[in-house]
């Protein structure tokens, strides 16, 4: 059954799909009246619903049911990543993250940063294209391009860790991790955090921890990351 985003859904009986949605129903997929599909807000709810007017510029869509809070997992997951100087990377980090399951994405621009931009419509196009993929109902949120400074002083209720290549003493994740909570991960950018930085994120509650003996990519440490929070919380 083919899957629509539609973030502007309302308990109405009917609904509209966008000019762009509705040319991609008709167009390419080929949908005529009758047919069912599926529909998922952002915000846990995945709809039913059935083509009453195939018109290829605003399909009508009869809704039958509604699920609330399909897929919902038992862990909240925000990670912090230093977007890297191939933009790429940053959006096969997005990709695969979505499909196994983040909440909040936040980029962040670090002392060392070689990328200190990155527009957001393109990425949450990305992240949009993988909850389709992947038939998740919840959105993940991704923030502006946030300094590290002010990251690291946001309120956050969870534990927060901040992951990095610099001797001393770290722990492994698993180690450290509260099952079924909310989470916060710093990432840094490929030139890894500063010293000071480190240090600011310690004297802000941060608990630094290694992601294994390997020498990781930035946006693969993000994904690692997201995978044992994920695998740790099944």
């Amino acid at each position: 059954m083919q899957l629509f985003y539609t973030p502007d859904i309302t308990d109405s009986p009917i609904y509209f799909l966008s000019e762009e949605e509705s040319k991609h129903c008709i167009r390419v997929l080929r949908l005529q009246m009758g047919d069912h599909v599926q529909l998922i807000d952002g915000h846990g709810g995945l709809y039913e619903a059935e083509i009453v007017d195939a018109h290829p510029k605003k399909v009508a869509l009869k809704l039958l049911s509604l699920q609330n809070e399909f897929g919902r997992r038992n862990h909240y997951l925000h990670i912090a990543v230093a977007p890297t100087k191939n933009l790429e990377r940053l959006e096969w980090f997005l990709e695969k993250a979505t499909e196994i399951g983040i909440d909040e994405i936040s980029l962040m621009i670090c002392q060392r940063s070689e990328r200190k931009e990155a527009k957001a419509e393109r990425l949450n196009k990305i992240i949009t294209s993988a909850i389709k993929q992947s038939l998740k109902a919840y959105h993940p949120l991704l923030n502006e391009v946030t300094p590290f400074q002010k990251l690291i002083n946001q309120p956050f209720d969870g534990q927060k860790f901040i992951a990095h290549c610099e001797p001393g003493d770290k722990a492994e994740l698993s180690s450290l991790l509260k099952l079924q909570g909310c989470y916060l991960i710093l990432i840094g950018p490929e030139g890894d955090f500063s010293p000071k930085e480190i240090e600011d994120a310690l004297q802000n509650g941060f608990e630094p921890i290694t992601l294994g003996n390997s020498r990781l990519r930035t946006e693969t440490a993000a994904l690692e990351a997201c995978f044992e929070i994920n695998f740790l919380n099944r």
